[in-house]
């Protein structure tokens, strides 16, 4: 089996948000493959069965599957080229891989009102909302200082009855910068994901209503950092972004 590292949605290598991909020839077991994401300690592995169109895509953190990842997604596509239709738990993802940049057409995550009060676990954020997604708890920040210097209390994090983690965001400080956001998910093994390309599902409609824009430009603001480029189309998000392979070979076991 072929095993790959990918950094996506960066233009140059050790940045980004890095995503194994595996390549498949008949679909493997899942505790295998969550064996494998365990081993890679990456926030996401993406699994990916070649001979059967469309392409079945699955996801793994190092603790357990998502429903969607659109950062592994991104790698994936990077490394097949081309176009390509997966089927997956988020159902079907058409993505492309061209000139450089890959482009996927992801479903839309609406945020909804919420009253989760996390002001004790995000120490220095002034919060502004709270939205909840279908995997995280969105909250917005007074300024993107404070997303940029926010030290969160994982563990607390960690306990929130909430599929991954939060999301913390706050309009951009840079021009021709819409937003900044930060994501953490302690709860998969995720303590910060560098770049999320499933909270920019929610990221992207969130900020649309408020700005009054379909295409936007986000950065998430981690160590690592990235750029996500959003068009909002209706239900479904279009997210481009470029991505650099660190690592091929074989996988053994």
């Amino acid at each position: 089996m072929r095993l790959f590292v990918v950094d996506a949605f960066t233009d140059r290598a050790f940045a980004g948000n890095p995503a194994g991909v595996v390549l498949l020839d008949e679909p493997a077991d899942a505790a295998w493959m969550q064996h494998v994401a365990a081993e890679l300690r990456h926030a996401d592995t993406a699994f990916v069965v070649l001979g059967e169109e469309p392409k079945p895509l699955r996801w793994f953190t190092p603790l357990a599957e998502v429903n969607l990842c659109g950062h592994a997604t991104l790698a994936t596509t990077h490394v097949l080229r081309g176009s390509h239709v997966f089927t997956t738990r988020a159902g079907e993802l058409r993505c492309e891989s061209r000139d450089g940049w890959v482009r996927l057409d992801l479903p839309a995550d609406v945020p909804v009102p919420a009253s989760d009060d996390v002001s004790a676990l995000l120490p220095g954020v002034e919060i502004e909302d709270v939205t909840r997604t279908s995997d995280d708890i969105l909250v917005r920040a007074a300024s993107a200082a404070q997303v940029r210097a926010v030290e969160p209390d994982l563990a607390g994090l960690a306990l929130l009855d909430v599929p991954c983690g939060v999301t913390v965001t706050a309009p951009g400080d840079r021009p021709r910068l819409d937003f900044v956001s930060r994501v953490f998910s302690p709860k998969v093994g995720i303590p910060e994901d560098p770049v999320t390309g499933s909270a920019h599902c929610a990221l992207a409609p969130y900020w649309a209503e408020r700005l009054g824009r379909t295409e936007l430009v986000g950065e998430q603001a981690s160590s690592r950092g990235g750029i996500v480029r959003m068009r909002l189309r209706g239900d479904r998000v279009h997210l481009s972004g470029q991505a650099v392979t660190v690592f091929a070979g074989e996988l053994n076991c």
